[in-house]
């Protein structure tokens, strides 16, 4: 009798009381290279955009440095948006 194994690719992220937050995941479809699996997951980590999520809780904001750059973010759309219509 052989046994059929399912290969996955996953991210996840521990939560603040330590459960286990699934982010992405790709299943390995049987016969499929690793690489072609890999691709399909990192195009998915990417849409998803857990990288730009991670990034965002990799460090502390005091809450009036979160305002301030939210501002500034809110200006730099702002110019772009500008730009764009003067072309």
């Amino acid at each position: 009798m052989m046994r059929q194994t399912k290969r996955m690719l996953k991210v996840s992220r521990l939560g603040v009381f330590g459960g286990v937050f699934l982010l992405a995941e790709v299943r390995v479809q049987e016969g499929e290279p690793l690489e072609n699996a890999l691709r399909r997951f990192k195009r998915k980590v990417q849409t998803e955009d857990i990288i730009k999520e991670v990034k965002r809780h990799s460090f502390y904001l005091k809450p009036g440095e979160k305002k301030r750059v939210k501002e500034a973010l809110a200006r730099k759309r702002n110019r772009k948006k500008i730009r764009k219509e003067q072309d």
